[in-house]
C-alpha cells in the first residue's frame, strides 16, 4: 500500500480506536485498541474491568484497581478466544503501550503499533523498538 493511502487508513483506524475508548467506564483514562490484519479488524478492546466485575475502574481515592485490563491486553485476549491470530497484524492504540502490555504485543506476533498519545512511561515503546516492532505515532488523526 502506498504511504498516502496507508496514512489515510492509519488515521481512520485511530479514529475508530478513539471512539472505542469511549466505551470504557474508567474515569482517569479511556484507551481504545484495534487489531488489524489483512485489511480487516480482527479484534478490539478498551481498558476496563474483567468480565463479571463491577465496571468501576477506580477506588474511592481515584486510584486504578490492580485488576483493570489495558485496552491492548483486552484486544489480544479477545483475539486469542477467536479463530484469528495476531501474527503480522497492526495494533492501533489511543495511547502507547506500557511495559507489561508490550510483552503481550511481542508474544502475540504483532509487527506494527500505531498510536496517538504517549503513555507516561515509555519503556514499553523502547522495548518494542528494540524487538524490531515498527512503532509509529500519529498525533493528527483528522482527515486532511
Amino acid at each position: 500500500m502506498n504511504t498516502a493511502k496507508q496514512l489515510r487508513y492509519d488515521k481512520a483506524y485511530l479514529r475508530m480506536a478513539k471512539t472505542w475508548a469511549q466505551l470504557s467506564h474508567c474515569k482517569r483514562k479511556q484507551v481504545g485498541a484495534l487489531i488489524v490484519k489483512d485489511d480487516m479488524i480482527i479484534s478490539d478492546g478498551y481498558n476496563g474491568t474483567p468480565s463479571g466485575f463491577d465496571n468501576c475502574c477506580e477506588d474511592d481515592e481515584e486510584k486504578t484497581h490492580w485488576y483493570v485490563l489495558h485496552a491492548e491486553a483486552n484486544a489480544i485476549l479477545k483475539c486469542a478466544k477467536s479463530t484469528n491470530n495476531a501474527k503480522g497484524a497492526t495494533l492501533y492504540l489511543t495511547m502507547s503501550p506500557c511495559k507489561d502490555c508490550s510483552k503481550l504485543i511481542l508474544q502475540a506476533g504483532i509487527t506494527r503499533v500505531v498510536y496517538i498519545h504517549h503513555y507516561k512511561d515509555d519503556s514499553g515503546v523502547h522495548f518494542l523498538k528494540q524487538a524490531g516492532i515498527n512503532m509509529e505515532q500519529i498525533t493528527n488523526i483528522e482527515n486532511e
